[in-house]
């Protein structure tokens, strides 16, 4: 909706993930293995690691602890106990098609289920997840939390690609689609 006045709070909650999902994708679009392997100062982060880290964030935490789905592939054959930086180091030695499909394949299903989850449980309503007391947090807190991951990583992400090639700004310019 263009007027803010007549949105929903779960419509502006998804509107703000989406905005950050854009940014984060236009700060990391288009890049080829050097670029998504790059590192700056004492970091070992790389594009390509927070490219597939959001994608396992997406799906931990809004398909599995949100909507209550199992995994799916690849996680579900990645043994984190293991191997618990597995998404970091996938992301900066995979071909970046693989990276870009398996985070663009999570935000796909993560927004399926998410209007999903608020037609039928709303801001208000319980996550799938139980913390160890016995609380669920609610749906609100959990698209707060992920959002939040965004942000964050959008802020690594924004510096990380001003040292690959200089590309700056707040936001995705208006012709920007992924």
């Amino acid at each position: 909706m263009d007027d803010a006045t007549t949105e929903t709070e779960a419509e502006a909650l998804l509107a703000v993930l989406e905005r950050n999902r854009r940014t984060f994708a236009w700060k990391t679009d288009g890049l080829d293995e050097a670029g998504l392997r790059a590192v700056t100062a004492a970091s070992t982060m790389t594009l390509g690691g927070l490219i597939a880290h959001m994608a396992l964030v997406e799906t931990d935490w809004l398909a599995v602890k949100v909507a209550g789905q199992g995994y799916g592939p690849p996680w579900e054959g990645i043994d984190f106990d293991a191997e618990p930086d597995w998404e970091w180091r996938f992301g900066a030695q995979a071909a970046p098609d693989d990276v870009y499909a398996l985070w663009r394949a999570a935000v796909q299903r993560s927004r399926g289920l998410m209007d999903a989850v608020v037609a039928e449980r709303g801001l208000a309503g319980p996550s799938s997840f139980t913390w160890p007391d016995g609380r669920s947090p609610t749906v609100r807190k959990m698209l707060l939390d992920v959002i939040e991951e965004y942000a964050r990583h959008t802020g690594h992400a924004d510096l990380l690609r001003e040292a690959v090639d200089g590309r700056v700004g707040e936001g995705a310019p208006p012709d920007f689609t992924f």
